[in-house]
């Protein structure tokens, strides 16, 4: 699958959730709970997202976005 397969909205999001994710690994311990909040909140949209209701909203598909997504973290997309 290719980045062009899913809704832009729920890519970016999932593409935030990483970014949020790696802030928290390195955030001090006084000021998580902003990230925290914010994961929680990625993590809603994510998984509830309308596309996972589709055809095409397989298991593999759930790991093909996570792919993606990781990727552009790194890449700083």
């Amino acid at each position: 699958m290719d980045r062009d397969h899913f809704p832009k909205d729920l890519l970016k999001d999932q593409a935030a959730w990483y970014f949020t994710y790696d802030e928290l690994a390195v955030a001090p311990g006084g000021s998580q709970t902003a990230a925290r909040r914010r994961l929680l909140e990625l993590s809603r949209r994510v998984a509830g997202h309308p596309f996972w209701e589709t055809p095409a909203g397989t298991p593999a598909a759930r790991v093909a976005l996570k792919e993606i997504a990781r990727a552009q973290t790194k890449a700083g997309s």
